[in-house]
């Protein structure tokens, strides 16, 4: 491009400036002022528009930051010259009326994206006059009316320098500093006492401070690159840390550009290459974000990636979505990223100090002292510097097992790697063929890696980042980078298998005793460690396939095992695995799990307690790696009850009572503690209470819904409410005592959205005088027990009003939600389904809707199942990112399951039609969510 033809073409800058002498000419001051104004918004918002067409049609971000960065540039300096000549003239000026101004920051290096802030320095000369005031209050209101934000400063040379000293975000803003216009003395002024004050022998507190600060940044933004909605500018990966490279390499280097760092040999061609790409990339991804969105918007939000996808040119293909190969190919530049912010700091390390750790303890000056003699580490490896490096360049070519010997080396030194090591390690890729897969010697190497307790998942890490994975393991590379275009995965699919081997190596290791007692006493008695890690890391290896990924999952793992080294049992075992690993999560989540029927299902699916054990391991680790947040203790209370109330059946100890030995048991557990109570008067009070009620309610509940009971018997009260918090489940309780009707519960879910509040569970059992017990389970917000008790006092007073007609619920509901679906779930698009099946439950109908959550979803639901005259005995909510899966035990008001098939066609239609649906959706599976 020549990018001044262009911007010529997108800001005419004669025609302007001759427009302007004549509006100085021929109009009075405020009548100019305001055709000023009108003629740069109308020239800015062409070249603009020109500048982004551009974009559109050829893709180059750079170009585009660049483009936009000449025509800021032309405007200023059309203002600062028609200030200086028409408005502010100075006839004979004095040394002191002088001005520079320069652009800093990342205006000073030339580029912008269409929402970036402008960044100015007015440098002036030793003190200020009444002319350069008003000149920089001239540009500064002209840009402010234009619409631009500005973060400007004014001071001298000796003010820069000073504060330079103690301020590196002001060192780092002046390091890239670009005069734009007027006095070019003043600022080769500036820039020779910058370079001679400041850059020379300070790159020791620089490089700390900005390695400091990217650390703190990426905290900030997530520790991970792969993140699934990643921030362009400030996310690992980003632009900002291309930025840093830069700013070190300027400073240490004293280069201007990357291309010097090419010939000064700190990077190769092929590195070079990849910067300039990436950087590319990252532009075009985040001009077209700030054009699209019309501000600076930084993140990559899911409501912006399918347009993203298309403005960039993806198209579906090889199975994924074009928004899926978009966000893949966003991620693999992120790595690129990655990858270059390594070679760079280990080629300063090695480079400028020649001994370990020295990117904190650089030398002045550089290069002092002997460079020590490579240590050997066996006949193929040495110690370098404190790096693990090759002995020499044919070590792979010689034996390419060593490909995957030397990150077994790294991981039991604790070693990292050389530079030069990496270089030999990319370069050689190519040896890894289908010898190099089934030999023997390399498969162990890798099984020792990842079955590995200290740390597994870094050793994968580094694999997986030198590209030396993806290639041992072909089923692994294409996985690489995969995105799941869903707001429940919160990491590309590799990403997510290496962070769910680390998480079961903290289990095992003890790390999480506390919070997962259960995981912590069952991994010491896994009779097959080998395979419980296997199959986590291959759980979720054929994501991206047409086919169920569990499903064809289990085929890899059948083919790939065997090449592990593991024998045909343990080989069907991690199938096993893999094919029923959102089995649990699923059970746990959306099955009543005192049901005899659930428990019954379940057992037939595990078979062994072994099995049970291996599978409850993999889930917990399964779902810890999904993302912040994700994992909770409801859901590890859900697994522990499932797990306990499974094994009893497996190991043949089911206690021989029958189901109605079991409810007089309770019955007389209850009546122990009351014994002040006479028989007549606890029998009264007992024979209230259905079967279901005894058996699925625990003693302690029992005894406080005695309490409550006499309330409302005494008072003649028939509405009562308790609170109790629970932190080890993580959830809040609201125990309901109130006359039954059809939509209680919808009541109580729309109370719920009102007071957000998210409903986990409940369970409701009515009395045989007409009482409900509505037992609802809401995931708890806050840390102090007393303050979550007050927010559930006031969930409960809400609740009260609701059922009492003190305020109309649906208007409530309505106002909580009158803004409608939240922007990010804007961006899919969810086919609901209702399921409806009467085998899962020995005594009730099992309603299972899935389908795109929003606010007020459960109370619509709740409301539509309450007009249809179904009682409803248990309800299990769940939400996985954008899609909600609620599920509903019901009765007719018989209590009896519901069997014709024309009621059971009326209640899918009226479900349906809560999400707008007014067709019965085409017949297909419904897909395992729980932990997918």
């Amino acid at each position: 491009m020549n990018l001044m033809t262009d911007i010529t073409a997108a800001f005419p800058t004669d025609d302007v400036r001759q427009q302007l002498s004549a509006f100085h000419t021929e109009m009075r001051e405020s009548e100019r002022d305001k055709n000023v104004l009108a003629l740069l918004k109308s020239t800015i918002k062409d070249g603009r528009d020109a500048i982004r067409a551009r974009l559109e049609e050829d893709g180059r971000g750079l170009a585009c930051a660049k483009d936009l960065s000449a025509l800021q540039d032309e405007l200023i300096r059309v203002l600062f010259d028609f200030a200086t000549t028409y408005v502010y003239p100075s006839r004979n000026p004095s040394s002191a009326e002088r001005l520079a101004i320069v652009a800093v920051g990342g205006y000073g290096r030339g580029t912008l994206a269409p929402g970036s802030d402008i960044d100015l320095l007015f440098l002036r000369p030793y003190k200020q006059t009444p002319w350069g005031e008003s000149v920089i209050e001239f540009i500064l209101y002209r840009l402010w009316d234009l619409g631009f934000k500005v973060g400007h400063a004014t001071r001298t040379v000796s003010e820069c320098i000073k504060l330079s000293r103690s301020d590196m975000t002001i060192r780092t803003a002046l390091l890239e500093a670009r005069c734009i216009g007027g006095e070019t003395s003043l600022f080769d002024e500036f820039w020779m006492r910058f370079e001679r004050d400041i850059l020379y022998n300070t790159a020791r507190d620089f490089i700390d401070a900005k390695l400091a600060e990217r650390d703190v940044r990426h905290k900030k933004t997530g520790e991970s690159r792969y993140v699934v909605e990643p921030n362009v500018k400030e996310g690992k990966g980003g632009l900002r840390d291309l930025h840093t490279l830069f700013w070190i390499a300027k400073y240490f280097y004293r280069v201007r550009t990357i291309e010097e760092l090419f010939d000064i040999g700190v990077f190769s061609r092929a590195e070079y290459r990849d910067f300039l790409k990436s950087e590319d990339f990252l532009w075009a991804v985040r001009c077209h974000m700030h054009f699209l969105t019309g501000r600076s918007e930084e993140r990559l939000s899911f409501d912006l990636q399918a347009e993203m996808a298309a403005r960039l040119g993806y198209r579906d293909a090889a199975g994924l979505a074009a928004v899926e190969r978009f966000m893949k190919h966003y991620f693999l530049v992120a790595k690129d990223v990655g990858d270059l912010t390594r070679i760079f700091c280990a080629a300063l390390e090695l480079r400028e100090a020649k001994k370990p750790g020295v990117i904190q303890k650089l030398m002045s000056p550089l290069g002092v002292g002997r460079e020590p003699e490579p240590k050997p580490l066996g006949k193929d490896f040495v110690i370098d510097t404190g790096r693990l490096s090759v002995a020499n360049e044919r070590v792979f070519e010689r034996d390419p097992v060593n490909l995957i010997r030397i990150f077994a080396v790294s991981h039991r030194e604790g070693l990292l790697f050389h530079p030069d090591a990496l270089t030999l390690i990319r370069r050689s890729l190519r040896l890894i063929d289908k010898d190099v897969r089934a030999d023997p010697k390399a498969n162990r190497a890798f099984i020792e890696l990842l079955t590995d307790t200290e740390n597994p998942e870094r050793a994968l890490r580094r694999m997986n980042e030198a590209g030396v994975l993806g290639k041992f393991i072909p089923d692994f590379g294409r996985i690489v980078s995969l995105v799941q275009f869903n707001m429940y995965h919160h990491y590309t699919v590799d990403e997510h298998l290496l962070r769910s081997i680390g998480a079961l190596a903290k289990i095992e290791r003890g790390e999480l005793e506390t919070e997962l007692p259960l995981s912590h006493e069952l991994i010491s008695r896994i009779e097959n460690r080998t395979v419980l890690y296997v199959a986590l890391f291959l759980h979720d290896i054929a994501k991206g396939r047409p086919e169920d990924h569990s499903i064809a999952g289990a085929k890899v793992a059948r083919r790939l095992c065997p090449r592990l080294g593991l024998s045909k049992a343990d080989t069907e075992l991690v199938a096993w695995l893999i094919e029923e690993h959102l089995t649990m999560s699923s059970i746990a989540q959306s099955r009543d799990l005192s049901d005899p029927a659930t428990i019954a299902d379940f057992a037939k699916v595990v078979q062994t307690p072994e099995r049970m054990r291996l599978l409850l391991l993999l889930t917990v680790a399964d779902i810890r790696a999904v993302g912040p947040g994700v994992w909770n203790s409801w859901k590890g209370q859900l697994l522990r009850t499932l797990y306990w109330s499974t094994l009893p059946v497996l190991t043949g100890d089911v206690p021989g009572a029958s189901r109605d030995r079991q409810v007089a048991s309770a019955r007389d557990a209850l009546q122990l503690e009351l014994s002040h109570w006479t028989n007549a008067e606890f029998d009264a009070y007992a024979d209230r209470h259905s079967d279901a009620y005894w058996l699925q309610t625990t003693p302690v509940q029992r005894r406080e819904h005695v309490d409550l009971f006499q309330v409302v018997d005494a008072a003649g009260d028939r509405f009562v409410l308790q609170e109790s918090t629970d932190a080890f489940r993580g959830v809040t309780e609201v125990t309901v005592i109130a006359p039954d009707h059809p939509t209680l519960l919808a009541e109580v879910a729309g109370a719920c959205t009102t007071g957000d509040a998210d409903i986990v569970s409940a369970n409701i059992f009515t009395t045989t005088d007409g009482l409900a017990i509505d037992m609802i389970a809401v995931r708890r917000q806050l840390p102090d027990d007393e303050e979550e008790l007050e927010r559930a006092r006031r969930l409960s007073a809400l609740i009260e009003a609701g059922m009492r007609g003190e305020i109309a619920m649906p208007d409530q509901v309505k106002r909580k939600t009158r803004h409608g679906q939240p922007g990010r779930l804007k961006a899919f698009s969810i086919a609901p389904e209702v399921r409806i099946d009467n085998d899962v439950s020995t005594q009730q109908t099992l309603l299972e809707i899935s389908g795109l959550d929003r606010p007020g979803l459960l109370y619509d639901l709740t409301t539509a199942i309450g007009t249809l005259n179904l009682n409803v005995a248990s309800a299990h909510i769940a939400t996985f990112g954008e899609r909600a899966l609620d599920v509903f035990y019901v009765t007719d008001l018989t209590g009896g399951k519901i069997q014709t098939k024309a009621r059971q066609t009326r209640i899918k239609k009226a479900l349906l039609k809560v999400f707008g649906e007014t067709e019965k959706p085409r017949k297909k599976s419904t897909p395992k969510v729980a932990a997918e």
